[in-house]
């Protein structure tokens, strides 16, 4: 069960979820590093030990039998992460493509179409950076790139999409969620123009797959591509493709592999599976057999209950931000169901608001315009500060996030004699041990010491241990600390910003 801080209101607690249960699975015993608040799970959520153990246990049976024959002996498995694909999106197991990354799945199919000069295609404003950047090359070579407008709630008008589809188009690119707010496209609506129209829809699930419950069927999609690493909590260099069977049965892939094609005479091969024709046969079966136990975690718990206690979080998060700092502006439109805030503040920069919130263990990401070009830039954003929420989260990291958002440039608390911030002591060795803590523009403790005030950065520092190098302290586990497998002689430099 979630705990709600005091003083918080009954709205914000949400009891769908065992915050403690989940973040049990997440936590490791030894590590080097922990973040105390992760809110950035758009970006790349923290994977389960049962996730981890997929992976490392391969890698070592690769490396004890030999990469093919640990294959062979764990084909049921990976035969396993296919099926859960398709389950997760209400599909065919032979629709289901496993792809490196959802950009991969996306490019592959674009490519399949072979777009040609005279024809048209489509897009959201949501429109993800990679997949705009691939249909700004093809107008290089004569196709018209439409970008659809959005409605007052931030989302694709359809009313205008209806007209646009009144003329021959040979693709419509949606994305559910964008990476720059946390809108949600009606994609079911869109679905049903699209096929009215005849003409082929290709839903971007990145941000949505693990928060949004997905069904190819009711979406009324022919192409669906995601990511792994975001809600659905399975390792980076993991995504998916699905292809319609209808229309994949027309397409050929750009570039045949012999994992999807069979090479049968002297000039000749032929296509030898569905979807899998845009597979690559050089896979890493550890992170496909880790995105299997990751999708089977997340159907156990049920993406409904997952969005439901991400939603709660980000809408708790938007009233009091809003509610409790004047100099916000969130910049999500509309509803924005979905676990994903995206807010700025009037009197900084998002960079500036970034390394504050992160040196209070906040840790967010930056999300500049050239990621969402066609969605910030005519709503006059350089730059938005994103939290985003999953199942470790609780309202503590609400309270938290609010707190740091709110504290003065000068280092000042907007709400003066926090209760929160007194109770949270610092622990901080002498040493190179700040550097565990560095975020943009180095060590958090070195910022601090440049500005002038102690640092107040919590971190309790456990006996110094050799690790293949000088011997130095290293951060022992502090209470409800999130983990980030590091080794004790690298220490992070988190961006300020990422793709996705």
């Amino acid at each position: 069960m979630t705990t709600a801080a005091p003083g918080v209101s009954t709205e914000d607690r949400t009891q769908q979820v065992d915050v403690a249960a989940e973040r049990a699975r997440t936590r490791l015993p030894t590590e080097a590093f922990l973040t105390t608040h992760y809110l950035n799970s758009a970006g790349a959520a923290l994977a389960s030990l049962e996730t981890i153990a997929a992976v490392s246990d391969h890698l070592r049976l690769e490396s004890r039998l030999g990469g093919y024959e640990a294959a062979a002996a764990v084909v049921t498995r990976l035969e396993g992460a296919y099926a859960a694909a398709a389950a997760l999106i209400g599909a065919e197991v032979a629709e289901i493509a496993l792809t490196e990354s959802a950009t991969v799945g996306w490019q592959r199919f674009v490519e399949a179409l072979r777009l040609s000069e005279g024809q048209r295609v489509l897009a959201s404003r949501s429109t993800y950076v990679n997949s705009a950047l691939q249909l700004l090359e093809l107008e290089r070579d004569g196709v018209t790139v439409e970008i659809l407008p959005n409605d007052a709630s931030g989302c694709t008008d359809l009313d205008a999409l209806a007209t646009a589809l009144r003329e021959r188009a040979s693709l419509l690119a949606v994305a559910h969620v964008p990476t720059s707010s946390g809108i949600v496209e009606p994609v079911a609506e869109i679905g049903r123009l699209a096929r009215d129209a005849g003409v082929p829809y290709l839903l971007d699930a990145t941000q949505s797959a693990g928060q949004i419950p997905l069904d190819v069927g009711a979406i009324g999609c022919d192409a669906l591509v995601l990511t792994g690493r975001k809600f659905l909590r399975a390792p980076r260099g993991t995504g998916m493709l699905y292809v319609a069977r209808e229309l994949c049965e027309q397409l050929r892939p750009i570039a045949p592999d012999v994992r999807g094609a069979r090479w049968n005479g002297e000039r000749s091969f032929e296509i030898v599976s569905l979807a899998r024709r845009f597979e690559s046969w050089e896979a890493s079966h550890a992170l496909r057999l880790g995105f299997g136990v990751a999708l089977a975690e997340t159907m156990a718990l049920g993406v409904g209950r997952i969005g439901e206690h991400v939603v709660t979080l980000s809408r708790s998060l938007r009233r009091r931000l809003q509610e409790e700092i004047p100099e916000i502006r969130i910049a999500d439109l509309g509803e924005a169901a979905s676990g994903i805030v995206t807010f700025v503040r009037s009197d900084e920069t998002a960079a500036e608001t970034l390394e504050r919130v992160r040196a209070a263990d906040c840790h967010v990401v930056a999300v500049p315009a050239h990621h969402g070009v066609w969605d910030m830039s005519p709503r006059g954003l350089d730059a938005v500060v994103r939290a985003s929420f999953h199942v470790y989260n609780d309202i503590e990291d609400v309270e938290a996030l609010v707190r740091a958002v709110g504290e003065r440039r000068s280092g000042g608390s907007r709400r003066a004699g926090s209760a929160a911030s007194a109770a949270r002591p610092t622990q901080v060795s002498s040493g190179d041990t700040g550097s565990a803590c560095a975020g943009v523009g180095g060590s958090r403790h070195d910022r601090d010491r440049r500005r002038g005030p102690r640092c107040q950065h919590r971190l309790a520092v456990g006996p110094a241990r050799r690790v293949g190098g000088p011997t130095r302290a290293v951060p022992a586990r502090t209470p409800g600390g999130f983990l980030t497998r590091l080794d004790a002689n690298d220490p992070p430099r988190l961006p300020s910003a990422g793709l996705g």
